[in-house]
């Protein structure tokens, strides 16, 4: 089963930050001991190609650097890794530490590319006049809470 970017990912779509976000400006993921954490993969990737990734394109490009896959195995089996990966459910980015705790919203454009922005900046705060505004702007949800209650 492949994962399928037309139904499981936003479209014209922003995440703003979750309501209970400890920042109050974008804050750049830290590094884990001596790796660096999927959020801060997810980070780099996205501020550095706004609007390149779907989700799933995200999903597989955050996963092969994570587990630091070779690109040798990568090119012999890159159907088979994402078939295998993908045979899984991944939570879309609502759920992202990204949103929920460093303080950056999330854009997917109409084609699902995925672009972020930081919570203090004019754009993230155009997105949401524009998605208060009605049919114009993007549809507007929240990053999931980071604790019950």
């Amino acid at each position: 089963m492949a994962y399928d970017d037309e139904h499981m990912s936003y479209k014209d779509t922003f995440i703003q930050v979750s309501a209970d976000c400890p920042v109050e400006v974008g804050t750049v993921p830290s590094m884990k001991k001596d790796r660096k954490t999927a959020h801060l993969i997810q980070y780099e990737l996205l501020s550095q190609n706004p609007y390149k990734y779907t989700q799933g394109e995200l999903i597989y490009e955050v996963y092969l650097q994570h587990k630091q896959i070779p690109q040798s195995e990568i090119e012999a089996r890159s159907a088979e890794i994402r078939e295998e990966l993908f045979s899984k459910n991944h939570p879309c980015l609502r759920a992202s530490m990204l949103p929920k705790k460093h303080g950056w919203g999330v854009h997917y454009n109409q084609e699902g590319k995925i672009a972020i922005y930081p919570m203090e900046s004019e754009a993230y705060q155009q997105f949401v006049e524009a998605g208060t505004q009605g049919e114009e702007g993007p549809k507007l949800l929240f990053a999931m809470r980071n604790s019950r209650g």
